[in-house]
């Protein structure tokens, strides 16, 4: 080492006593603009450290909080029920485990019957029955992973679908409505859809719309997306795009529907104008006419050859036309209140039946609703796209943005998040038989991103503290489960501030059944659901906060 480079200078740490973080509060005055920032530091001091494991809860399935905290849904366990609890905060529990010691229970310093006695209570503690709501009957189930919430935790949208018998696939004409249409397979069997809208205060069923001899992907809201009070449903099978308007008082208005007609009149204007049979314009599965917004995505790239914009002009628009015309729509979102992002892949993809849809080409079309033009298109491939979704993921996310301050803790918003997204990045092009055009490929598998999955809790945001991203991730969906507590460091001193137990190992589990784990975290208070499956087994756990003695 050189003699002239002066002592090793130790980083000052700021102080992690919450009574000074008060006390600072008070006394001084933040930089302009931060207070929000300021104030979210609190959560590096107030946190869930300490599990409760497999604890016992009614006969249902649990799903998520509304956006405010208050409430809480679950699906029955015959998937015809919604439950809707009231959440009591997080401190509701507090005289059962607060002379518990240890971090966990059942814990070797507890005995049994304490264990015992809090598992079976402090469920109806933190989670109070609200209503139990009625939605379907007979062979009608809801969707278990399906929900929607609007903006101000009014109501909530869920979905529900009827498996059709074999004979109803005889009418034709009710299954190809249009000469998009998908061919059902074994993978894409068309179903009767239903979405409801209820009100969280009341249990109320508001409003009701039906979708006969169709296929919507309801699973993780993929097939349908909330943006403030617009609602777009997505017809994989007739290829068509429902919009709705929410009203105040919880009912669906229909707004235009998207697919083979793009304005409201297009329909009359093309009976009037046509020269086809009455009998074949009833039947659109024998129109030999191009689809509207096809015949709009289309035009866009003609231009766009024409203008130079794409290799080889117009010839290589002529050498793909086959290809474009064969393309369906298999997933979209709301960017805003009048631009949708189109997925059009192959029917292969579409449907499933090809296994991976990484290495099949695809396009992403921005549309206007308002105006219905086409404003981009972009290749499985594109880079600009790949950029646009980095710099700005949080409008991808739609993390409520137009609501309250939110700290989405994205790629765009987090150098944190940014850096652990270009390690993933620089993995792929690397990897075996990998490269950067393999890189963007994958990375863009993941648009358009389905409505409310992702979630806020600030224990998630990478300014606030560090995690192992492989075992949780603001992406609610199941992770692996772990062997060992993920352990969660804060950002600004490295320390260890708390630990999530999900529970010890199986021992006796068949090699190809996988221990999963799915986190369901409260918006705003240190409290987190752990729902950890093996096979059909379904274990709950608490992570809450308990007050050091």
């Amino acid at each position: 080492m050189d003699d002239t480079e002066g002592p090793i200078k130790w980083r000052k740490l700021e102080s992690q006593n919450i009574v000074h973080r008060l006390f600072e509060r008070e006394t001084q005055l933040g930089r302009k603009g931060l207070c929000f920032v300021q104030a979210r530091q609190f959560y590096l001091h107030i946190v869930p450290n300490f599990s409760i494991l497999n604890v016992e809860k009614p006969p249902c399935y649990l799903r998520k909080f509304s956006p405010d905290g208050r409430f809480f849904i679950a699906i029955s366990y015959d998937q015809t029920s919604l439950e809707i609890y009231d959440f009591k905060g997080s401190e509701a529990a507090g005289n059962l485990y607060k002379n518990i010691k240890g971090d966990i229970i059942p814990g070797s310093a507890n005995s049994e019957e304490e264990s015992t006695n809090i598992r079976g209570k402090i469920f109806s503690q933190f989670l109070q029955r609200r209503h139990v709501v009625r939605v379907t009957a007979g062979e009608e189930v809801l969707n278990r992973e399906c929900s929607l919430f609007t903006d101000d935790s009014q109501y909530v949208i869920i979905g529900s679908c009827h498996q059709l018998p074999e004979e109803s696939s005889s009418r034709f004409y009710d299954v190809y409505r249009n000469n998009e249409c998908i061919t059902p397979n074994y993978r894409l069997i068309p179903e009767d859809y239903t979405l409801y809208i209820i009100q969280l205060k009341t249990g109320m069923v508001c409003d009701r719309r039906r979708f006969r001899l169709d296929k919507i992907y309801l699973s993780h809201n993929q097939g349908i997306c909330l943006y403030g009070n617009i609602l777009t449903v997505l017809s994989v099978q007739q290829q068509v795009i429902h919009v709705f308007h929410i009203s105040s008082q919880g009912t669906f208005i229909p707004v235009r529907t998207i697919g083979r007609f793009c304005y409201d009149d297009d329909e009359i204007f093309y009976r009037q104008t046509s020269n086809q049979p009455a009998r074949a314009l009833n039947r659109p599965y024998t129109d030999k006419s191009l689809n509207a917004l096809k015949h709009r995505l289309l035009v866009y790239l003609y231009k766009a050859a024409c203008n130079g914009h794409i290799d080889q002009g117009v010839r290589s628009f002529h050498w793909a036309m086959d290809d474009l015309m064969h393309l369906r729509m298999g997933k979209l979102q709301l960017l805003d209140e009048e631009h949708l992002l189109i997925k059009y892949a192959i029917e292969e993809v579409v449907t499933f039946r090809n296994g991976d849809p990484c290495n099949m080409p695809s396009l992403f079309v921005v549309y206007n609703m308002n105006t219905t033009e086409v404003l981009g298109v972009y290749e499985h491939t594109s880079a600009e796209l790949l950029e646009l979704m980095e710099n700005f993921q949080d409008h991808f996310r739609n993390s409520w943005l137009h609501l309250q301050p939110q700290f989405p803790s994205s790629p765009s918003s987090s150098e944190h998040a940014r850096r652990v997204q270009n390690m993933f990045k620089w993995t792929l092009i690397v990897a075996k038989n990998g490269g950067k055009r393999e890189a963007i490929s994958r990375m863009l598998t993941q648009l358009p991103i389905s409505a409310q999955s992702y979630s806020c809790s600030p224990y998630l945001d990478n300014n606030l503290f560090s995690y192992d991203d492989k075992w949780v991730s603001q992406l609610e969906r199941p992770k692996t489960c772990g062997d060992h507590p993920i352990r969660f460091f804060t950002r600004n001193s490295g320390m260890l501030r708390f630990k999530i137990n999900t529970g010890p190992p199986e021992r006796q589990i068949a090699p190809n059944n996988r221990r999963l784990v799915a986190f369901v975290c409260h918006p705003t208070e240190p409290f987190i659901i752990s729902v950890q499956r093996t096979a059909a087994d379904y274990k709950v756990n608490f992570h809450i906060r308990k007050c050091p003695v």
